[in-house]
C-alpha cells in the first residue's frame, strides 16, 4: 500500500509521522506499507522509499492516499488524482480545503496541527485507505476533475462576467 506523505508535514513533525505508520500498518495488518517522503532516511530498509521529490500529478496517482497539509496546489492535485486525502492543516487556507474535502467525502476529517498525534493521524490514514465510501468518492471526483475542461470553463465564465455573453 502507498502512502504519499508530503514533505512539508513531515518535516516537522517526525516523531508523530513515523508513530502514525507504525500504528496504521499494525491496525490494517498491512506488511507492504510504504511511505514516500524525503526525511525518513533512518527507517528500515524496505520500509520506505526516500525521494527527494516528484510531480504530484506523476506520484499521487499510484497511491492509495495521499496525507498532506492541505494548500490549494497539493489538495488539486490530490482530487484530481482520484486519491482520498488525510489533510494536516496548518496556516492561512488549509485549514478551508482539509473541511472542503472531507465535505466532499474525498477523506477523513481535517486533523488542526495543533492537535495531531499518532494515533488520529494513523486513524484518518486507515479510514482514507479502507473506508469504501471515501475511496469510491475520490475516484468519481477524480474522474470528474480530469474530464473537464478546465479553460474553456473559464472562458466561458470570462466572457459571461465582462461581455454578458
Amino acid at each position: 500500500m502507498n502512502i504519499a506523505l508530503e514533505a512539508q508535514l513531515v518535516a516537522q513533525d517526525i516523531g508523530c509521522i513515523q508513530q502514525s505508520v507504525l500504528c496504521a500498518r499494525t491496525a490494517t495488518c498491512r506488511n507492504d506499507f510504504l511511505t514516500v517522503m524525503r526525511v525518513l532516511a533512518d527507517a528500515e530498509e524496505g520500509d520506505v522509499l526516500v525521494i527527494d521529490s516528484a510531480p504530484h500529478d506523476w506520484l499521487f496517482p499510484y497511491m492509495a492516499a495521499v496525507v498532506h497539509h492541505g494548500g490549494a496546489g497539493t489538495t488539486a492535485a490530490g482530487l484530481r488524482a482520484g486519491r482520498p486525502s488525510v489533510l494536516v492543516p496548518f496556516f492561512g487556507d488549509q485549514p478551508y480545503w482539509g473541511h472542503r474535502v472531507h465535505a466532499l467525502s474525498a477523506g477523513p476529517e481535517p486533523i488542526l496541527r495543533s492537535e495531531l498525534t499518532a494515533k488520529r493521524l494513523a486513524d484518518a490514514i486507515i479510514e482514507a485507505v479502507t473506508d469504501q465510501a471515501i475511496q469510491s468518492q475520490a475516484t468519481t471526483l477524480g474522474e470528474n476533475i480530469r474530464a473537464e475542461d478546465g479553460v474553456a470553463n473559464a472562458v466561458e465564465i470570462i466572457n459571461r462576467f465582462f461581455w454578458g455573453w
